[in-house]
């Protein structure tokens, strides 16, 4: 079998329905029982009923995602598929990752990011903060155009704009209070960026806005048991893999408001000999990333029983 690992997506590929290609599968339907008792409502008639504004509502956009990711991770151990040389995920990808790696079972791991998206919603309130996604522009000149727009105003004003996902050489996505990302977006385009789109995102996710909710979600991870990795996991914070509980849980803590390092994963990922990314959850975001980040590497997607099909196939 080739060398391959496993990538996992974050929010914004959620949508009604999602898991309905799955049908009655027995290993799907019970990834949802278990989550859905861990957080005491059913997540199950969420994903297939929606309304499509529920779905998006990051309390619930976290768990679902994390039980959508986890089920096709189970699928496709419990049909015979081996286990990866890595795992990582995009942003709260990182726990369906954990989960894969045995670090936290998803009885831990469902109310952890419900606990972790309630915190983000109430650190900034909704309609103060803002997400762009800079496309065409590389990511240090975006860097430098957050600088400029953030020091057109004045010291101690709270205007905050800062990179916060690295997804491609190509796209940056910027974060943080709603007037600053707005005169960044500005700048950026006089700057040469072929576009700047706003974001359909309820808070400023990865920027420094986002430190009190870190402060919170760090008491409660120090209260979850962590156990030893079976698989490594790439952080996106460091880039780096962790065995220890404590030096994980900070990973955790300090990805709650720092940038999201996909480039550098994907590039640590091929770094270990790995020349396969199998995205192992809803849509397609992350195979494409990784065809632009580097086209030697192959990015595939498995999101139900035909892609699952494919991606025994491909790796026999």
């Amino acid at each position: 079998m080739s060398v391959f690992a496993f990538v996992f997506p974050g929010q914004g590929s959620q949508s009604v329905g999602m898991l309905d290609a799955w049908g009655d599968h027995p290993v799907v339907a019970e990834t949802l029982k278990e989550a859905s008792d861990a957080l005491g409502e059913d997540l199950g008639a969420l994903i297939k009923d929606g309304p499509k504004e529920a779905l998006a509502l990051t309390t619930n956009t976290q768990p679902v995602m994390l039980v959508a990711a986890v089920a096709a991770w189970r699928v496709w151990r419990a049909e015979g598929g081996s286990l990866p040389a890595a795992v990582a995920g995009h942003s709260l990808g990182e726990y369906s990752a954990l989960v894969a790696s045995g670090v936290l079972t998803l009885a831990q791991a469902t109310p952890l990011v419900r606990f972790r998206a309630a915190a983000m919603q109430e650190a900034v309130p909704v309609g103060t903060g803002a997400m762009a996604a800079i496309l065409g522009m590389d990511a240090e000149k975006v860097k430098a155009g957050c600088a400029e727009a953030q020091a057109t105003f004045a010291a101690g004003s709270g205007e905050v704009v800062e990179a916060v996902n690295f997804n491609d050489a190509a796209q940056t996505v910027i974060a943080g209070s709603k007037a600053a990302v707005d005169k960044a977006c500005e700048v950026l385009k006089a700057n040469g960026a072929k576009r700047a789109l706003p974001l359909p995102v309820s808070a400023p996710f990865h920027s420094s806005l986002m430190k009190p909710a870190a402060d919170k979600l760090r008491e409660r991870l120090a209260a979850t048991a962590f156990a030893v990795p079976q698989i490594p996991v790439i952080n996106n914070i460091d880039v780096a893999v962790e065995i220890d509980a404590e030096r994980i849980r900070d990973a955790l803590y300090r990805q709650a408001f720092g940038p999201v390092r996909w480039v550098e994963c994907v590039q640590a990922i091929k770094g270990r000999g790995i020349g396969t990314l199998v995205e192992c959850g809803p849509g397609k975001v992350l195979a494409g990333m990784t065809k632009r980040i580097d086209a030697e590497l192959m990015g595939v997607a498995l999101y139900d029983p035909a892609t699952l099909a494919e991606v025994k196939t491909l790796l026999a």
